[in-house]
């Protein structure tokens, strides 16, 4: 791998942007300095400090927790520019000035160290442009790099040279993006928007135009253009809302100024649309302003009427039988859409005929590739696939020929013709952009393989492009075992993987007996267990619905020999002869929590939310979570001079109790459920190489399990403390008598019961109590009802 080291990176401005940008490399543990102006009044740093408080209140949280915003420098051009020698990187990101860009550049170079990258994060100004005010020696090493917003959430980064930026710099910096940050990096060509925004915000233009013609309530087209078309669940307008309109005017005016009718056949649809500019005009912003496309009033969610310019009843649905059309193979899907006689369906076939256009007439001026603009689409505005790839799945050649005849009789938003590769070539003869040789490069008349570099051996299974025969995990490597429940398997002869195949990797009694199974032949031949099911998430927990039909036909007996068995699962995993690794990613909710708690060590993604959530269904957490919690209390005690075990009992006792979620691996980390020992991976598609290897260097140091020690416990005083606090909580009305109940009896069993405090026991013994409390609530009736509302709607329901 390559060898730029970055150990202090530079933000240049403390907007929305920059200060995010910062916190997301706190996140990653990298060290940043936030420049902005000097203050006029007050402190120098004052505007810094201002963004700095500011991340502390955002929502969705820019930080894995709050207190790490004191981690983030702060400077100001006129007292700190010597800090900048510092630096390894250097992160433009001010306001979509030019003039202001070029002025602070000047300021900037002398201090830039000889070594460092600078990089602007424009969303769309002219990079070559910006690097003209840059000194001969550092053009070589300045380019653009587009985060998306909010940073830490979205996945993709767009890299941009210029005529002057050596090769090596992109590759190191696409190096350090991609592990380092955890980034999907993506090389753009320096043209207005790049190219997610340039496919995007034309398709949402394109969109706001086909609303008009086929004349369709925002909430409908939401409906319609979310989930059930592959895409960000927020669908167009709500999306529109949550970026900020005034974000997406910014946009828009930067395709407007910097493209014409000779450089873009579709300008003439880029005009602002009246309700864009209406609401601009009103102030209505979005969810920044509490009010755009909807509006919140109460429970209710009004939308915007144009020709009233009033906020109206909203919720409207779309048509059921354009959902079931959207449900179908593409091919068929796409004719069926086509050929429909209603409005919302011409709709459909209007906006994804649109986007297929778009992106085969621009390919060769945006992109490198056709991959680039599938995954550009993906990863940067949350589409299952890119339409590339849809395009390709429903049939290129007769897809083609339906764009072909709507342009010929006038029905698209421009007359330009397909490109000759679509019918012609390679192209034709491969059905489609993407084929196992590579992706359609159109300059260069070839497809062309991914771009090699060594960060990208870390990730054994990345995301691939729908007809590029990448290997899938589910068939790789040599399979140990195998049912419909989990798959065993290895890639290299010396670590179990051990893959859950059911539906959201949901915990059944055959999971479990996998599990048992993957232990039992890695003592006997493999150097450890790592279990990784490929995707999100790592496990919702116990398979409830399986619950059900043994609980009815043969009472709580059946209830309590499960969940046994699944104790003993989790015994077996913490005190196997080989490490046990639990490679989290997504979910780790209920039993998923208790898997990794039990295992040997955890490898999580940042992004990774663990908690024991089984008060939400009216249970406590039964295969172990409890037991853990008491455990490490004792442990942590035993670390410390305290004598009083209650205080390192109240924290794991709440977040059970209060089905407390880790909102990201760090978070989890204060919560109990990652320990310092344990590893965060930025980048998702490098947990497996991760786990792997330190499954191996595990083994290799002599790894030997824990002993089984007796630990002590809080006994009845601690219990009778926290009931007292419970019951304040209860009268005061802060919770039901039924949480009340469950939570009296998480504390039965986090204090041992009715022994003394101090009292030694055996996770065995503390599991008893667990699978006690467990069965009964089971049997209770508001439990049951919370169990019936959760396996019928997927909420909680409050009892």
């Amino acid at each position: 791998m390559s060898r730029f080291n970055v150990k202090k990176v530079a933000v240049l401005g403390a907007g929305v942007m920059g200060a995010q940008i910062a916190a997301h490399l706190v996140n990653v543990k990298v060290q940043v300095v936030l420049f902005d102006l000097p203050a006029k009044e007050g402190p120098k740093n004052g505007i810094v400090t201002k963004a700095v408080e500011g991340l502390k209140k955002l929502k969705p949280s820019p930080l894995g927790v709050a207190d790490d915003a004191a981690l983030i420098g702060q400077a100001n051009y006129e007292e700190h520019m010597e800090q900048l020698r510092d630096c390894d990187l250097i992160i433009e990101a001010i306001a979509e000035r030019m003039d202001w860009k070029l002025d602070l550049y000047k300021k900037i170079a002398p201090f830039v160290a000889p070594h460092a990258i600078v990089a602007s994060n424009t969303s769309g100004l002219s990079i070559t442009k910006l690097s003209e005010a840059l000194p001969e020696e550092i053009k070589p090493r300045f380019c653009g790099i587009h985060f998306f917003n909010p940073p830490r959430y979205m996945y993709l980064v767009e890299l941009i040279n210029t005529p002057t930026t050596d090769s090596h710099i992109l590759d190191d910096l696409e190096t350090f993006v991609t592990s380092a940050l955890g980034k999907g990096v993506v090389r753009a060509k320096d043209t207005p928007n790049f190219i997610a925004n340039r496919v995007g915000i034309a398709g949402m233009l394109a969109t706001m135009k086909e609303v008009e013609n086929f004349g369709l309530t925002y909430d409908v087209v939401d409906d319609l253009t979310g989930k059930k078309l592959g895409r960000a669940s927020s669908g167009t307008f709500r999306t529109a809302d949550v970026v900020g309109l005034d974000t997406m005017a910014h946009v828009v005016k930067t395709l407007q100024d910097n493209l014409n009718a000779e450089t873009d056949p579709f300008y003439a649809s880029f005009g602002t649309p009246e309700v864009l500019k209406t609401l601009l005009e009103m102030g209505n912003l979005g969810q920044k302003s509490k009010a755009g496309f909807y509006k919140k009033v109460g429970r209710d969610v009004l939308r915007f009427d144009l020709a009233s310019k009033d906020y109206v009843p909203g919720g409207e649905k779309a048509d059921e039988v354009y959902g079931r059309m959207l449900k179908k193979p593409a091919g068929e899907r796409l004719k069926l859409l086509r050929e429909s006689e209603g409005a919302q369906g011409q709709f459909l076939w209007a906006i994804l005929r649109n986007s297929f256009h778009y992106a085969a007439v621009h390919l060769a001026s945006i992109a490198d590739t056709a991959r680039d603009v599938d995954f550009a689409m993906r990863w940067g505005f949350g589409m299952s696939q890119g339409p590339f790839e849809l395009w390709q799945e429903a049939g290129w050649a007769q897809v083609a020929k339906w764009i072909q005849e709507d342009i010929a009789a006038g029905k698209t938003l421009s007359s330009a013709p397909l490109p000759e590769w679509v019918f012609k070539g390679p192209v034709a003869d491969a059905g489609g952009v993407h084929s196992p040789e590579g992706s359609w490069n159109p300059t260069h008349g070839k497809f062309e393989p991914k771009r090699v570099l060594p960060v990208y051996s870390r990730q054994h299974f990345p995301e691939a492009v729908r007809g590029s025969n990448a290997p899938s995990f589910a068939t790789a490597g040599k399979t140990l075992h195998e049912d419909d429940a989990i798959r065993l398997w290895t890639m290299d002869d010396e670590v179990v993987i051990a893959s859950i195949k059911t539906k959201m990797h949901a915990i059944s009694p055959e999971v479990a007996e996998g599990l048992q199974l993957a232990v039992e032949m890695a003592e006997k031949d493999y150097q450890g267990v790592v279990i990784w099911s490929g995707d999100d998430p790592f496990s919702v927990g116990a398979d409830l619905q399986a619950m059900l039909p043994a609980f009815i036909a043969v009472g709580v007996s059946a209830i309590d020999e499960a969940e046994g068995h699944l104790q003993q699962t989790m015994l077996r995993m913490r005190y196997a002869n080989v490490p046990v690794i639990s490679a989290i990613r997504g979910m780790a909710l209920g039993g998923g929590c208790e898997i990794a708690i039990h295992s040997a060590r955890r490898v999580a993604a940042m992004e990774s939310y663990i908690g024991l959530v089984e008060v939400g269904v009216g249970l406590i957490p039964g295969a172990g979570g409890l037991t853990y919690i008491a455990r490490r209390a004792a442990e942590r005690q035993a670390e410390s001079t305290h004598k009083d075990l209650l205080p390192f009992l109240t924290e794991g006792f709440t977040a059970a109790a209060m089905a407390k979620v880790g909102t990201s691996a760090i978070e989890s980390r204060q919560l109990g459920y990652l320990l310092w020992s344990d590893i965060i991976v930025p980048n998702k598609d490098e947990l497996l190489y991760v786990a792997i290897n330190e499954a191996k260097a595990m083994f290799a140091g002599g790894y030997r399990p824990p002993h089984k020690r007796q630990f002590p416990v809080a006994g009845r005083s601690g219990k009778a403390t926290i009931q007292g606090q419970l019951v304040n909580m209860r009268d005061g009305g802060f919770i039901s008598q039924h949480d009340f109940h469950i939570a009296s009896l998480i504390a039965n069993v986090v204090t041992g019961g009715d022994v003394d405090p101090g009292t030694l026991v055996t996770e065995e013994y503390l599991m008893t109590l667990e699978r006690q409390a467990f069965c009964a609530l089971l049997t209770h009736e508001k439990t049951q009802e919370r169990i019936m509302g959760m396996l019928s709607t997927g909420k909680p329901v409050r009892n």
